[in-house]
């Protein structure tokens, strides 16, 4: 299922599309709306049904990385471009129903550089074209000033967004504003993209999982050695439940785990620890092997946790997950996202001057000062390390004056240690 998440009215017109697209048979996926009046709204309305999806399709830029720096969006994702025919659309529209001087316009959610080729293709000035190069996680109210700025300067005499509430709070303040909306072509595409992400997601999540357990080399033969494999059995078991596996010996020293990948992802901390190599060891006081392989069929999965099979301690993702033969290179790039962020993480506890026991708080503005970087980056450090494990989100603070609360972030330096 394919969420999509946009106001009531690009809803109705998105399901319609897809309805088409079924009934042509070149769409094969449910699509399911998510709407939402204010662009704030969207991390809460996603959390009620993001279980169900497979994938997401956001109205705009804007709505996607909203979710994204939230931290709430686990499936895969895109979002409806608007430039192309999209643009060109809403162009001709404020020619033909507005009347306005299209060369003299402010435009928010298409790059820069698209513009200005959209505007060469047909051979249109774009000198007093004013654009939002939007880059980062930004927010309404940046469009808002942006367009309001530009016309109160008497730089453009139209502005053209793709946030409804921002083109309700001009209106209300007698800004002339055109809500760009994506064409039937546009939409079509994004669809197909949303869809092809959401099988993609389901095939990965239905991959088979075989994992190879095996009692350490220079544990000693005798009673005492079936005893011990009992006790492994007994914990591997307990925790296979957990994450609806499947364990069956595996000759004399060792066991197979049968599991999907989806499963294995959950037990693992999104593949950041081994499974059962902890609980072994804190039961048992044993290190075990354990090699993990990901394939299509058991045989693959198999052929593969032979090759990763390794000692406890060496990382999950670089040396005990095979596909195919191979390191899974989305998993090594995963190792490297979470190192760099540790690196940041060690950056900003030694430039705060962290210490002792007292909890570490920061929130963008602070994160910008202390890396020398601008407040959308430091977002967008933040996001990074709550994707990471290394940060928490807290609750907003009260605020009694205007604008949105303050933001606050708990930095878990003490995974620096653990790490």
């Amino acid at each position: 299922m394919v969420g999509v998440v946009a106001p009531d009215d690009l809803i109705e017109r998105i399901l319609e599309v897809g309805a088409g697209m079924a009934a042509a048979g070149v769409l094969d996926f449910e699509l399911a709306g998510i709407s939402y009046a204010d662009e704030l709204e969207i991390p809460r309305a996603l959390q009620r049904v993001q279980s169900d999806l497979d994938a997401c399709l956001f109205a705009g830029p804007l709505p996607h990385d909203l979710a994204q720096e939230s931290g709430v969006l686990d499936v895969p994702a895109t979002s409806i471009p608007l430039s192309g025919s999209a643009l060109f659309g809403t162009l001709l529209r404020a020619k033909l129903e507005l009347g306005v001087d299209v060369g003299r316009v402010s435009i928010d959610s298409v790059p820069e550089r698209e513009v200005r080729e959209a505007y060469s293709d047909v051979r249109l000035p774009s000198d007093g074209v004013r654009v939002y190069e939007y880059r980062d996680p930004g927010s309404p109210a940046e469009f808002l000033d942006f367009h309001r700025e530009q016309w109160r300067s008497g730089t453009t005499t139209l502005a053209l967004t793709s946030v409804r509430t921002v083109a309700q709070r001009l209106e209300s303040e007698s800004v002339p504003v055109l809500l760009m909306r994506p064409t039937t072509a546009t939409i079509r595409l994004a669809v197909r993209t949303a869809a092809l992400l959401g099988i993609g997601s389901r095939l990965e999540e239905a991959q088979i999982v075989v994992g190879i357990v095996k009692l350490p080399a220079d544990t000693p033969a005798g009673p005492g050695r079936n005893e011990l494999r009992l006790a492994v059995h007994t914990v591997l078991l307990k925790e296979a439940r957990r994450m609806g596996a499947t364990v069956l010996p595996d000759g004399e020293d060792g066991f197979y785990v049968i599991a999907t990948y989806g499963s294995l992802v959950t037990a693992t901390n999104d593949l950041t620890e081994q499974p059962f190599v902890r609980r072994v060891r804190e039961e048992l006081g044993l290190a075990i092997e354990i090699g993990i392989g990901l394939g299509s069929t058991a045989q693959a999965a198999e052929a593969d946790a032979r090759k990763a099979l390794t000692r406890p301690g060496a990382s999950l993702p670089r040396s005990a997950l095979l596909r195919s033969g191979r390191p899974d290179a989305r998993q090594v790039l995963r190792e490297d996202k979470r190192a760099k962020a540790l690196v940041t993480l060690e950056k900003l506890a030694r430039a705060a001057g962290a210490g002792g026991d007292a909890p570490l708080v920061v929130d963008a503005g602070t994160v910008a000062e202390l890396l020398d970087m601008t407040p959308r980056a430091a977002r967008r450090v933040l996001l990074n390390l709550i994707e990471q494990g290394l940060a928490w989100q807290l609750p907003p603070a009260r605020s009694t004056g205007p604008g949105r609360p303050r933001q606050t972030y708990r930095l878990l330096v003490e995974q620096l240690h653990a790490s």
